[in-house]
């Protein structure tokens, strides 16, 4: 008889190692997934950051010469469906659904992503455009991002002091 009882105690100690064993692997593969999810948002805020100063480079590299024009083309996260040029100082005049729920977070800045999830990126200022020109006709003046690429064309004419930004 006592061996059978030693037998059957045997037999519980392995499954409860067994037990632990298997919670221990799926805190791992959670925890692993959290830490991929967490990379991937940065390589996202990352790409937002590279886009605006890769776009303020080229603004600033045309507005110093005395004219000139180039299409561009910017990386950006797919979750980000538009970039639009904002002037807050005049009157919001589009048929894009979302243009009230675009947000200025800090004064005079210019460029807004929608739909915004990134922080202190949702919304930056980029300097030497004309933002009067390119809002005159609709206010915001919006840029769709398609499969990750947005283009977009950069003008300077002759005797202009800004650059002028257009699809």
């Amino acid at each position: 008889m006592k061996k059978r009882c030693e037998k059957t105690q045997g037999q519980v100690e392995l499954s409860f190692g067994m037990i632990f064993s298997i919670i221990l692997i799926v805190i791992f593969i959670s925890f692993a997934f959290y830490a991929i999810q967490k990379f991937l948002e940065i390589q996202r805020v990352a790409q937002v950051g590279q886009f605006v100063d890769n776009l303020q480079s080229d603004i600033d590299k045309l507005w110093t010469g005395s004219q000139g024009s180039q299409e561009v083309e910017y990386v950006l996260p797919n979750k980000i469906e538009y970039v639009c040029l904002v002037d807050y100082s005049s009157e919001i005049r589009t048929n894009k659904d979302f243009s009230t729920e675009l947000k200025q977070i800090y004064e005079n800045q210019n460029i807004v992503f929608y739909p915004y999830d990134f922080g202190a990126l949702d919304s930056m200022e980029i300097r030497h455009i004309d933002i009067q020109k390119i809002t005159e006709a609709e206010n915001p003046f919006c840029f769709e991002n398609k499969k990750g690429k947005l283009k977009i064309t950069l003008q300077k004419s002759f005797g202009d002091a800004l650059v002028f930004v257009s699809e």
